[in-house]
């Protein structure tokens, strides 16, 4: 079953997009405008400079001190590094320019040093995180949303759609939107939602999951599970709490044994633990 999406106005965003996810589960992202996303370049490109401006000095610095040669062969070696320092510079460019967004967006959880800033993310269509392959494809079309220059291509594109999506956004399959709100008393990964369900001090408890029990659930049940703990940290505890509450009382029931009282992601751990642990190809 694939994710449902609806745009609505909504107070304080242009615009808001509501994913029905596969869990049944009703996400609302508010959808990062043209002003916002804009910032967030601006720091990002900030950010650029600095570093070329300090990989200039040391350059300069670094070629100071190599003047002079001495004979032929001194100027055949200094030839033959001098295309080196070509190619490198070529590489570093292309890495700075395209690679920093890729690789921030694909190992930072969707944010650049300026989308962090701002409290901005790249998500998939369907809600969930992006992967290096979004990453990619969204980053490589960046060039074409720049012509002819200051990324007008991309933002006639995002006044196009009520999504604000450019070109690379379209190309992937991704968006921008604004963080989701979170509680302070958030702690990590998979622990956030336990203050809806037990006290900080309360120790944990694990119990042992009947390995006939375990063996009903496939390889679906195993995605269902991990999708939620991929997307968990961009929801907002209440949310959290009723997802991770729901998918477990699905697996229960499937187990034919009842849930587990306390936190319900501790018993999808243990789920998702066991079902790798079995030796079962999923």
């Amino acid at each position: 079953m694939g994710s449902r999406q609806r745009a609505v106005t909504e107070k304080g965003f242009a615009d808001q997009l509501n994913i029905e996810t596969p869990e049944q589960v009703d996400l609302r992202f508010p959808v990062a405008g043209i002003g916002s996303r804009f910032v967030a370049l601006l720091i990002d490109h900030g950010i650029q400079i600095g570093v070329y401006v300090l990989v200039g000095i040391a350059i300069a610095i670094f070629s100071s001190g190599g003047t002079g040669t001495r004979g032929s062969k001194a100027a055949g070696e200094l030839d033959t590094l001098t295309k080196w320092f070509i190619a490198a510079i070529i590489f570093f460019n292309f890495l700075l320019i395209w690679g920093y967004f890729t690789l921030f967006e694909a190992f930072w959880h969707g944010q650049t040093p300026g989308k962090r800033v701002m409290k901005l993310r790249v998500i998939k269509d369907s809600g969930r995180q992006i992967t290096l392959f979004e990453a990619m494809a969204r980053n490589l079309l960046r060039v074409v949303d720049s012509l002819p220059s200051l990324y007008l291509a991309g933002v006639i594109t995002m006044l196009c759609n009520r999504k604000n999506k450019r070109l690379g956004d379209f190309a992937a399959g991704t968006l921008v939107v604004h963080e989701l709100p979170t509680d302070d008393r958030s702690v990590d990964t998979f622990v956030s939602a336990e203050n809806y369900f037990a006290p900080r001090d309360q120790p944990r408890q694990e119990s042992a999951l009947p390995a006939d029990a375990v063996a009903r659930l496939d390889t679906g049940d195993l995605h269902v599970i991990e999708t939620f703990f991929a997307r968990a940290l961009d929801l907002d505890l209440p949310t959290r709490a009723a997802m991770a509450e729901k998918i477990a009382a699905r697996m229960a029931a499937k187990m034919q044994t009842s849930a587990p009282e306390g936190n319900p992601e501790r018993l999808l751990e243990q789920l998702a633990r066991a079902m790798r642990g079995t030796g079962r190809r999923f």
